[in-house]
């Protein structure tokens, strides 16, 4: 039997400011991995220097701009038996940093990938936010441009699950005042500033609150947003009954009617289907618009 390439591919959480969240395991990746490709090399010999590891591989820059050119080099290197180590300069590798380019290509070139898991501004917002999160979305980085950054609050507007962005601090003023003419000034918030760092901030509130804050202050460090799920929308089911008839009259089949007519309703398709059928009766089980 063949044996297995010897050379692989590490994706490693680096702390998002204070370097005793380093894991034991990616102190002794910096220390032995034959290549290290780093978003920002000054960053990693800092973060070296600070865990006291003397880094021996060669270091390769692998940020943005560089990341697709330099992912060939990157798999010859793996191909040739080494292990080339990812990292960023806070967090995990491919979660809105680079990454993402390299994992691909080394899957396509079917060879071994593994992650060292660690710090993640996700999680760590999350938790501190206090607000509801069994479930919930990552948006990375919010739109730049207002016209789109309005339409993504949009889409959120409805989202049940809690979601995470990150902001810069020179625009954080003006995503939340989108956020409340899109949201509503009372949907609940939390805004988590240099996480696990010196001067580690978090505010929660509703939205307003944060807007009005964050006009008022000069805003400085890394910024992650939790924003609260909406509230369930559940419709009458005697109007969503309505709107299914007018969709089968029109042609529609009443299966493909009764799935698009519940589709963000809150009421279940099997629920819907029921009342829609001949004799069906919606107002026995009628929910009430909240």
């Amino acid at each position: 039997m063949d044996s297995e390439p010897s050379g692989r591919l590490l994706l490693a959480a680096t702390p998002l400011g204070d370097p005793g969240d380093a894991s034991a395991r990616l102190v002794a990746a910096l220390g032995q991995a034959d290549v290290i490709a780093a978003e920002d090399t000054r960053r990693l010999r800092h973060l070296a220097s600070a865990l006291d590891v003397t880094v021996t591989g060669r270091i390769v820059s692998h940020y943005d701009a560089v990341e697709a050119s330099r992912a060939p080099m990157l798999v010859d290197a793996i191909r040739e038996g080494q292990t080339v180590l990812v990292v960023t300069d806070a967090g995990m590798p491919s979660v809105s940093d680079p990454g993402y380019r390299l994992v691909s290509a080394c899957v396509e070139a079917d060879l071994p990938i593994t992650c060292l898991p660690g710090p993640s501004a996700v999680t760590t917002a999350l938790v501190l936010s206090g607000l509801p999160c069994e479930r919930f979305c990552f948006e990375g980085f919010a739109p730049r441009r207002p016209g789109e950054r309005r339409r993504w609050l949009t889409a959120l507007a409805t989202e049940e699950r809690a979601s995470v962005f990150f902001e810069s601090p020179r625009r954080l003023a003006t995503t939340l005042a989108d956020a409340v003419d899109v949201l509503g000034a009372d949907r609940r918030a939390a805004v988590c500033r240099e996480l696990t760092k010196t001067y580690e901030q978090v505010l929660r509130g509703s939205v307003g609150e944060l807007a009005e804050w964050a006009a008022a202050e000069e805003v400085r460090g890394e910024i992650t947003v939790v924003l609260a799920g909406a509230e369930p929308v559940v419709a009458a089911l005697d109007t969503l009954v309505a709107m299914v008839h007018e969709r089968v009259e029109g042609g529609q089949r009443l299966k493909d009617a009764v799935s698009e007519v519940a589709a963000g309703s809150g009421v279940p398709k099997r629920e819907l289907y029921a009342a829609s059928l001949p004799g069906g009766d919606s107002s026995a089980s009628s929910a009430t618009s909240s």
